[in-house]
């Protein structure tokens, strides 16, 4: 069974709280002030009748013709009120009335068992409290909605931190060694995200380190290797012919291309190669590589395009992808050229998952049905070349007949290369082009 989750930015949970927070506040003053407000009003109503009951009952007519309204011995006068009043004392009563205004009673005792009562309606107070009400309504509202519209402004603030962070570390996962997230994230108030950025800097520094180290034993230890492997060469050329020695020399030369491949792969990855460009017609300089690298390969010029490359580098990313489609793949293979795209198709089985999900990685040469030869370079290095023209290389699967696009049910590989509009230059950079209007 699933768990249903619910995801929404911070800024909406930030919002969301105060409002809530704002509204818990205002409603609870506003039935503090209310209740308030009422008693307030209902004990003054109290006193106030009180105060008139007893200024008639000390009139001289009190008895037989009480004025303002007051009567004796009123028959609606509450019974707890009456037997109050009769036992000398004088009081109040708030008679609760549905739909309407309460009542309020006062009442005092006259000589011969005679009880002097008067009586007024809550309705004005009851007015002027409905009236407060509706002031405390619009009130908590007020709040609400500033409290909101505060979440939302104070939300967004962190959110957009947040999300230059993110993506400032998106651009570092993704191999830019310059990009720091403190630089991005920016701003004059400091709080958590810069700690947050620190952090994420710190990382990204002690990573970089690492994996410089690595690059730099990697190409020591590769370089160290080509003289004893040429020595090693050497040595086989001058035994005797035979199969052992043919065993010998292809060992050998395997091993002195992996070398060469190390050694190529820890250039690529210090970030130092340069492109050496020159003008070149894509269709007809692929047709040539493709007719000389594996001539029963299939070449279709959809549409040819001059280009500013690297023709080396190009030629490299060209003959590992034919080379990988070659020794993996089935024929018939198959390159076009349409513009500023290349695409290198084989009919085998297909890219494995995990390249297509993680991009080539070295000493990975896919699962078993791709798999038995090779180092796992070849992918990596035409990624790292296609890196440095500036291109960008993508692999796909071509889905069975029937069946998805999945490993074991694919109709073949596709590898695209996209060079771009605007070349690197030779410092590495690309030159910022102006656009119309």
């Amino acid at each position: 069974m699933r768990r249903f989750t619910l995801r929404t930015g911070i800024r909406w949970k930030i919002t969301l709280a105060i409002a809530a927070v704002g509204a818990l506040t205002a409603l609870a003053l506003s039935l503090v002030v209310h209740s308030a407000a009422r008693v307030s009003m209902l004990e003054s109503a109290r006193d106030s009748e009180l105060e008139r009951v007893q200024y008639i009952a000390r009139t001289p007519d009190a008895g037989r013709k009480p004025i303002w309204g007051a009567k004796v011995n009123d028959p609606e006068l509450p019974a707890e009120l009456r037997e109050k009043a009769r036992s000398g004392r004088r009081g109040t009563y708030i008679q609760e009335t549905p739909k309407r205004a309460p009542e309020v009673w006062a009442a005092v005792p006259l000589g011969n068992g005679q009880v002097l009562s008067m009586h007024h309606r809550f309705q004005e107070s009851a007015n002027m409290v409905r009236d407060l009400d509706r002031a405390l309504v619009v009130g908590s509202l007020a709040v609400v909605i500033g409290g909101s519209a505060l979440g939302v402004l104070i939300g967004g603030q962190i959110s957009s931190r947040l999300r230059k962070a993110a993506a400032a570390a998106q651009r570092v996962a993704h191999g830019d060694p310059d990009v720091r997230v403190r630089d991005a994230v920016g701003g004059v108030v400091r709080d958590e995200t810069d700690d947050l950025a620190r952090a994420v800097d710190a990382m990204a520094d002690a990573l970089q380190q690492r994996l410089e180290a690595e690059r730099r034993v990697t190409a020591d230890i590769a370089h160290e290797l080509r003289t004893p492997v040429t020595g090693l060469l050497t040595a086989a050329e001058l035994l005797p012919p035979g199969r052992p020695t043919e065993l010998v020399r292809d060992r050998a030369q395997a091993m002195r291309a992996l070398v060469e491949d190390v050694l190529e792969v820890a250039r690529l990855d210090g970030a130092s190669e340069r492109a050496e460009l020159q003008d070149v017609a894509l269709g007809e300089f692929v047709t040539r590589r493709v007719t000389a690298l594996m001539p029963e390969a299939t070449v279709r010029v959809v549409a040819d395009e001059i280009v500013s490359t690297d023709p080396r580098r190009l030629e490299r990313i060209l003959g590992n992808l034919l080379a990988n489609a070659a020794r993996y793949g089935q024929a018939p293979v198959q390159v076009d050229i349409e513009g500023r795209v290349v695409r290198v198709r084989d009919h085998g089985p297909g890219f494995p998952e995990a390249l297509l999900r993680e991009g080539p990685s070295r000493f990975r040469t896919g699962s078993t049905d791709r798999a038995g030869v090779g180092h796992g370079l070849g992918l990596t290095i035409a990624e790292g070349q296609a890196r440095v023209l500036g291109a960008r290389l993508t692999f796909r699967n071509v889905a069975a007949p029937g069946g998805a696009d999945t490993e074991g049910s694919a109709a073949g590989a596709v590898a695209v290369l996209w060079l771009p509009e605007h070349a690197p230059t030779t410092t590495g950079s690309f030159p910022i082009v102006q656009l119309p209007g």
